[in-house]
């Protein structure tokens, strides 16, 4: 698609309008529940989920253009949130002034962005499928390179430092901060905490790197681009591309539910990343970046990332 130039901008429809089903982030259905009390039709809430389109107006040819970077599947709620966690992370953007308005449009599931002039955007970086799904963040990247986004800032070096114990107690503050899962059971969620476990904000969606792109939105929108001392729990596993956003954003430490993927573990160990995978109340696991758990500091150095490396417990 071609930009509009200039005074073409206002005129000129970016893309056929995506029609918005609910603004709620969940919905009620009627189910068959079947038991071994016989059948029964009851009330159920779902998950909503539906496409946001991201908008960008920018210089473009020495001119003002629109372009349309993403087609993403997501769960409606903090949308501006999600646009900026985005461009944010994918090097798009990197401080709050270089934007100067972020809305909704009125013709339904799409967000506008628009750039300071003169912010230089490098919209190869955005070398995409136009449409990505709710469970992968990356999928349609033309290349492995595309995907490794310049890190702007190196990680601290051996901190923060994070109690094991505090490690364990987050599952239970992240499952008893998720409203929307409670009423769901279908969202994954993103929060962050400081690294004495006092959760600072949380955000869901359908799509995992959603959520984690709207946690780091409202970050980028209150001016906090660098979350040095922060520790970041997600829901579901550590994939790819949570580690580049964490990575993107500063955030030293990551920890997951479920289990991290061999090329996230690889990611993380070139940058120094913390990853924990199978966080629970009682044990978890270290993969990289031992050195800022304080129950592990006496453990050797796990060496290089090869994907067959086994983990470390900590009980």
């Amino acid at each position: 698609m071609e930009p509009a130039r200039n005074s073409e901008v206002s005129n000129m429809p970016v893309s056929d309008p995506i029609p918005r089903a609910t603004d709620e982030p969940a919905l009620s259905v009627r189910v068959c529940r079947v038991s071994d009390a016989g059948l029964a039709v009851q009330s159920d809430l779902l998950a909503v989920e539906e496409p946001l389109e991201i908008r960008l107006v920018c210089d473009v040819d020495g001119g003002r253009g629109h372009r349309v970077v993403s087609i993403t599947m997501r769960t409606p709620g903090h949308d501006r949130e999600l646009a900026l966690g985005f461009l944010f992370t994918e090097g798009i953007v990197a401080a709050r002034e270089q934007v100067l308005a972020v809305h909704p449009c009125k013709s339904g599931n799409a967000v506008r962005v628009d750039l300071a002039p003169g912010v230089d955007v490098d919209l190869a970086r955005l070398e995409r499928h136009f449409y990505t799904t709710s469970s992968c963040g990356v999928c349609g990247k033309t290349s492995l390179d595309a995907v490794r986004v310049c890190a702007r800032q190196r990680l601290p070096e051996g901190r923060p430092i994070v109690e094991a114990a505090v490690v364990q107690r987050l599952p239970g503050v992240l499952r008893g901060a998720q409203t929307v899962f409670d009423r769901t059971g279908g969202l994954h969620a993103a929060a962050l905490f400081d690294p004495s476990g006092n959760l600072l904000c949380l955000r869901e969606d359908v799509g995992r790197h959603n959520a984690l792109d709207k946690l780091i939105g409202a970050q980028f929108l209150a001016g906090r681009t660098a979350l040095s001392e922060a520790v970041l729990l997600v829901s579901g596993r550590a994939s790819f591309e949570l580690v580049q956003k964490a990575v993107m954003t500063g955030i030293p430490v990551l920890a997951a539910l479920g289990a991290p993927s061999s090329l996230a573990v690889k990611l993380a160990d070139e940058h120094g990343l913390t990853v924990l995978g199978f966080v629970r109340p009682d044990c978890f696991n270290i993969y990289t970046g031992g050195q800022r758990i304080r129950q592990a500091s006496r453990v050797p150095d796990l060496g290089p990332a090869p994907a067959t490396r086994l983990p470390l417990s900590v009980v």
